[in-house]
């Protein structure tokens, strides 16, 4: 019981004195996430407006696909990604093994079929109306899917951070690619398994804390963008 107020009181020590070696696990967790989900949407919402506003050959096998996607194993993806980028592998020559942009590449695959799935209902959930007054308006076909886009923003934001969600609790498959190295690849949640199991409660407990803090952040995102993608407010046209 002792080893755990101990471990309380050092990760507030932590935390209120902004540790360096805190500080840029943090950091380098919100970089590594926060690229893969910017990439992440910037490939998932095109294919999610794609398949929700035309009829693409063997769509319901994709959309079959990214439904199966959204719940891999991390660590199958990591084991996938590490046999392609070890020095054995046919991308052995790129030298991504045990880097932050593995690390990357792993999230990005994780996080891409639920922003791609949550995009497609959103868009494909819009009123037929919105588009129909867009093409009577003479829009052209680019910004008719962007009008579309713009009525199911609170949706597509939805997926975008039920995406972050999903890659910033995510231990396993960046463990297996990252390596856990120390300033270099060494994250929030893999330093929380590193410590832990060491025995080294007080960077554990409040790098903990802050992941909490974030999820927390996310949920009340989340609920949100849910809650207001459930009041349409108009017809919402280009500029």
């Amino acid at each position: 019981m002792d080893s755990i107020i101990q471990g309380f009181l050092g990760a507030v020590r932590l935390i209120i004195t902004l540790d360096p070696e805190f500080l840029h696990i943090i950091f380098l967790s919100l970089q590594v996430s926060g690229t893969a989900l910017v990439v992440a949407t910037c490939l998932g919402l095109p294919v999610g407006a794609l398949l929700a506003q035309r009829r693409v050959p063997g769509r319901g096998l994709i959309l079959s696909l990214l439904s199966t996607g959204m719940g891999l194993p991390p660590v199958v993806v990591g084991l996938f990604f590490y046999l392609l980028l070890s020095r054995s592998g046919p991308l052995g020559f790129l030298a991504l093994l045990y880097t932050p942009s593995a690390m990357i590449i792993v999230q990005t695959v994780l996080a891409f079929p639920i922003v791609a799935s949550l995009s497609h209902a959103a868009i494909a959930k819009v009123d037929p109306v919105i588009r129909q007054a867009a093409v009577t308006l003479g829009a052209t076909p680019m910004q008719e899917v962007l009008t579309v886009v713009r009525e199911a923003r609170y949706g597509i934001m939805a997926g975008v951070m039920a995406g972050l969600g999903r890659v910033m609790a995510e231990v396993g498959g960046i463990l297996i690619v990252g390596g856990n190295i120390a300033g270099y690849t060494r994250v929030i949640t893999t330093t929380i398994v590193l410590k832990t199991s060491m025995g080294d409660f007080e960077l554990a407990i409040a790098l903990g804390i802050i992941l909490l803090l974030i999820a927390l952040g996310i949920n009340l995102g989340l609920r949100f963008f849910q809650q207001a993608g459930g009041v349409r407010s108009g017809v919402i046209l280009w500029d």
